[in-house]
């Protein structure tokens, strides 16, 4: 059957806009695409630049962001991932541009102003090197041919040939070769095709080859860029019941191994006739939130993944962000005096941002910040101010006061009631 859906699709029996009805809703499923950190000037003679802070992003009234062509290649795969709804035993409609297709879409997007650049990816047919050549070909094509200046992100294939992803990383922004499941054994479990040494291997070239690039341009600046937004990363959670402490150290060991710009983190969504491994429920999406708030933490905010979790609580609380369950836990931190602690006391603090910690280091070198400084700069002061001193602000500990009030007589309490009502609120974040 795929066979002969694959002929159909070769004689051309699609149309370019089914094709791409059906292979951008199948390219949703890879979240990382994200754009940041490349510039590309125009050159004068062809079309599109990327400025320093990635490409413009633009919003449909539903909210979707349409600033990348985001598509795949092709939804046909050689590989049966058990949790990805492109797999080839899968019971989908299949559809294949070629790369002039790609091309084409890409100039006739960009010059109506729907989009700043392309996110490629595919499904394996043939061959990594063959899947890689195919996509390369559509990059090749709009910098060659077209001389194209937007924004490109290509999907590296793990497995292909080095020679080929340096071709890729000479004509992209970013690469990204996803590893797909948080640990090994999840892929040992979900996707016996793929190896997780083979795509970190791959990861491992796109780093050694960016390093060296970097490392030229220093010395001359009109050397030749690679991947100049650098690599990410996509893992899907949920499939599996790996825990959130298995995840971060996952995430901590990619950062510091590859050098990645980013880990995204998808939420596995349920598709009918799933296999029987998987869940039958999508986990709820404020999971992946936090996931990427811890993320934030330890890439921004000094955070260890082993600080975040522990033995015995090994998944993120989905009531509270990571940083005031972590300031919770750690009473003994606490308090912070905003106009002594150095940067990082004042970045464990909950509600208090990293830029807005850079903002306090400035400002408390001409005055001593208070309380009403803090609401200026948009710090949450509700949340921030059961564990800061200000210079008209000293925290109550709730400890202390649950001791103090339970030796007080009733007359005692009668006297101290107005006292006790304005350090419970305190405590609370009321005042």
């Amino acid at each position: 059957m795929e066979q002969g859906l694959e002929r159909r699709i070769h004689v051309g029996m699609l149309s370019v806009q089914e094709k791409l009805g059906i292979l951008a809703d199948a390219a949703k499923y890879d979240a990382s695409c994200a754009s940041s950190g490349a510039k590309r000037a125009g050159n004068g003679k062809g079309i599109g630049h990327s400025d320093g802070t990635g490409i413009c992003h633009s919003y449909t009234p539903d909210g979707r962001c349409v600033s990348l062509l985001k598509i795949l290649l092709t939804n046909y795969c050689t590989y049966d991932c058990v949790f990805c709804v492109n797999r080839v035993s899968s019971d989908i409609r299949r559809a294949r541009f070629t790369p002039a297709e790609v091309v084409q879409l890409t100039l006739d997007f960009y010059k109506r102003n729907y989009i700043e650049g392309l996110f490629l990816s595919s499904g394996i047919i043939q061959s990594p090197d063959y899947t890689m050549e195919q996509v390369i070909e559509v990059a090749r094509s709009l910098r060659e041919d077209h001389a194209f200046g937007g924004y490109i992100h290509l999907k590296a294939i793990p497995g292909a040939s080095p020679l080929l992803v340096e071709r890729a990383g000479k004509l992209a922004d970013r690469l990204s070769a996803n590893i797909e499941l948080p640990t090994k054994q999840d892929l040992v479990q979900l996707a016996p095709d793929k190896n997780a040494n083979v795509i970190e291997g791959t990861m491992a070239q796109i780093r050694e080859r960016k390093d060296e690039a970097d490392e030229d341009r220093k010395k001359v600046k009109s050397a030749a860029k690679f991947a100049p937004a650098g690599q990410s990363t996509q893992m899907v959670i949920g499939a599996t019941a790996t825990s959130d402490r298995q995840i971060l150290e996952t995430a901590t060991h990619l950062y510091g191994s590859y050098g990645l710009r980013r880990i995204y983190y998808s939420s596995f969504s349920p598709f009918p006739m799933g296999d029987g491994r998987l869940p039958q429920a999508a986990p709820p999406l404020v999971r992946e939130h936090r996931l990427y708030q811890a993320d934030w933490l330890m890439r921004y905010y000094k955070f260890e993944a082993g600080e975040l979790t522990n033995e015995s609580q090994p998944n993120l609380s989905l009531t509270k962000d990571p940083k005031q369950a972590w300031a919770e836990r750690h009473a003994e931190f606490f308090p912070v005096d905003v106009n002594q602690a150095p940067r990082e006391a004042l970045l464990r603090v909950p509600g208090i941002g990293y830029r807005n910690v850079e903002r306090i280091l400035k400002i408390r070198r001409y005055h001593r910040l208070s309380i009403d400084d803090l609401r200026k700069l948009k710090v949450r002061v509700n949340l921030a101010r059961a564990f800061v001193i200000a210079s008209d602000h000293l925290p109550v500990s709730a400890a202390v006061l649950q001791q103090a009030w339970s030796d007080w007589s009733p007359f005692q309490l009668n006297l101290f009631a107005r006292q006790e009502s304005v350090a419970a609120a305190a405590i609370t974040g009321e005042l």
